[in-house]
């Protein structure tokens, strides 16, 4: 498309000089009409042949100021991708917050803010937010806070399936394996280099983007693709070894160990797939470590786990099957559940769902109250069998 402006342009050009020629009278004019044809084709070249990292460093470049807004609860992938934008908006001197609404209770989260000396600011309704330019990494609709039904995104640079999309700025790309990699290849289109001088990528940022691509595909196994392989090896001359061993390998607290054993315990098995639920739990983000745990179960090829914490039940699924998108089957199995929100990718997935006050789950009309945990259990069973 680039080359055929130019050559486009070209000929235009020749043909004006050469009626030129053949007329001396309308020369200037016909000078005139060229550089005006010249000066559209630079500009239609120039317009085309900017990369996505280029148009979204100018969207940045727009607003004096922009919120960085991380889904709730957010992971490595997440709070990488939010610190590479922040680099990218100071690069064009505008000011940028990275926020978040939810908690960062994981191990390997916690660590990851703590090793790299993250300044993540927390917020619980839009009023909170430090700009009203907002821009989402790694989902690419707002949810999880007060307020975020009515948020009309600024930017969105995602990989995760939807339809969200930015005022200015678009860049959703449901074939990559994590977010991150595509904040990487918009720094080395902005010019960073692997390592040392002035233009340098920053140890602290590398050592970011390398662990959130490595989290996000569970060490490079699942859900890769070559792009995250390319990312990878430009930022690795330049992360910190010491800060990734620091950051995967964190000390876990005793409730991890417990909401690990209590999912063994009351694991449910139907055929080749299990589901279990803890009861309350404090730290939500021991689900996913528990049904990482789970579905490596010989004789298992997809787990759910499931727990209550403040008025909402959380679950977290793993699939190793390829007859079971997780993201999708536990959409399928929460859709008729008032206010619920649930997906992600094919490996893996999670979903919630408001509980009222009573504790127990909201079920749909044709089903009693007393029937909660089976109705669930049940339709979770049947998501995974493929018959929702």
């Amino acid at each position: 498309m680039q080359n055929r402006v130019a050559d486009e342009a070209t000929a235009v050009g020749s043909r004006l000089l050469e009626a030129a020629l053949q007329r001396p009278e309308l020369a200037a004019a016909v000078v005139v009409a060229a550089l005006l044809t010249l000066v559209a084709g630079l500009y239609l070249w120039r317009r085309l042949s900017r990369t996505k990292g280029d148009r979204f460093v100018a969207a940045l470049a727009d607003s004096d100021s922009v919120s960085v807004l991380m889904h709730p609860n957010p992971d490595p992938d997440a709070m990488a991708s939010a610190l590479a934008v922040a680099a990218l908006a100071r690069s064009v001197d505008t000011g940028a917050t990275i926020q978040y609404a939810g908690q960062i209770r994981h191990p390997e989260n916690r660590a990851f803010e703590t090793v790299l000396e993250c300044e993540f600011d927390h917020i619980e309704t839009d009023i909170d937010l430090a700009a009203d330019d907002v821009v989402l990494v790694d989902h690419n609709e707002p949810r999880g806070f007060a307020g975020a039904e009515g948020l009309d995104p600024y930017a969105v640079v995602d990989h995760h399936p939807g339809n969200g999309e930015g005022q200015a700025f678009t860049d959703v790309r449901s074939d990559r394996g994590s977010c991150a990699s595509i904040l990487t290849e918009y720094l080395r289109e902005q010019g960073y280099e692997r390592a040392g001088g002035e233009t340098g990528l920053p140890s602290k940022l590398a050592t970011g983007l390398l662990y959130g691509i490595q989290a996000d595909t569970t060490s490079f196994t699942r859900g890769c693709t070559p792009a995250e392989f390319d990312a990878a090896a430009f930022l690795f001359p330049a992360a910190d070894a010491d800060a990734l061993d620091r950051i995967a390998n964190p000390q876990v607290d005793g409730e991890t160990l417990d909401v690990k054993a209590t999912a063994i315990q009351r694991r449910r098995v139907d055929g080749s797939f299990l589901v279990s639920h803890v009861g309350r739990v404090d730290n939500t983000d021991a689900l996913p470590t528990a049904v990482e745990e789970l579905v490596r179960l010989e004789g298992v090829t997809a787990a759910v786990v499931t727990g209550e914490r403040n008025g909402t039940l959380h679950a977290s699924g793993r699939s190793r099957d390829d007859r079971v998108h997780m993201g999708k089957a536990l959409d399928a199995a929460f859709e008729s559940f008032p206010e619920a929100d649930a997906g992600g990718h094919a490996r893996m997935g999670g979903g919630q769902i408001p509980l009222p006050d009573g504790g127990k789950v909201a079920l749909p009309e044709t089903a009693a109250a007393e029937d909660a945990p089976r109705e669930l259990e049940a339709r979770l069973f049947a998501a995974m069998n493929g018959e929702l």
